[in-house]
């Protein structure tokens, strides 16, 4: 009986092993989960409402990013409803009027050792937000967050390749991408710059 060659096997079995390592598995690794609400940067920034994206996303007193927008800052063009929509009659009647807070899906969480100064990259670097959020400005609807089942992270970390070998034409924000960028632009940092 005449056995089977031993390197074509591995070879198989390595790229069966790699094809649902990077194919597969990241279907199991991220849970989809929808936003609470429809919501349309498109129509919120188009020349009819004019909005920016400093209107609505904001600093703190340290230059830090102050996330999502509360209710309230909706609540000021929203408090009686502006379009007969389905989606704002719900963001009224149900969150302004309501007086709750929409708990929306943060596809860019930092973790709680990084110091990232969003007012010293956006407004003295003047870095353009799509730079490392993508053209989410754009966007018509909010797509569901995928976040990492095992470290709680959403997607966008990472970017949409996992295996990050392919080019990817989505943002990422991990250190190295970071690091990249001030390589880029010559501008020189220690670890205790973002890590504190």
């Amino acid at each position: 009986m005449r056995s089977l060659p031993r390197i074509p096997l591995f070879a198989v079995g390595a790229a069966a092993a790699l094809l649902l390592g990077w194919l597969v598995f990241p279907s199991f690794l991220y849970e989809r989960i929808d936003q609470p609400l429809h919501f349309s940067h498109a129509l919120h920034t188009s020349d009819s409402v004019g909005l920016s994206c400093s209107d609505c996303h904001g600093f703190d007193d340290e230059g830090r990013f102050a996330g999502i927008p509360v209710t309230r800052v909706c609540a000021d063009c929203h408090e009686e409803m502006v379009t007969d929509s389905e989606f704002e009659r719900r963001l009224v009647e149900d969150y302004v009027t309501a007086d709750r807070e929409i708990v929306w899906k943060i596809y860019a969480r930092q973790p709680e050792n990084v110091y990232f100064p969003h007012a010293s990259h956006v407004v003295l670097a003047e870095i353009d937000c799509a730079r490392c959020h993508g053209d989410h400005g754009a966007s018509e609807a909010l797509r569901p967050l995928e976040r990492n089942r095992l470290s709680g992270y959403s997607r966008d970390i990472w970017g949409t390749s996992v295996s990050r070998f392919a080019a990817s034409d989505s943002p990422r924000m991990k250190m190295g991408d970071c690091c990249a960028c001030h390589r880029q632009s010559k501008v020189t940092t220690g670890c205790l710059d973002c890590h504190r």
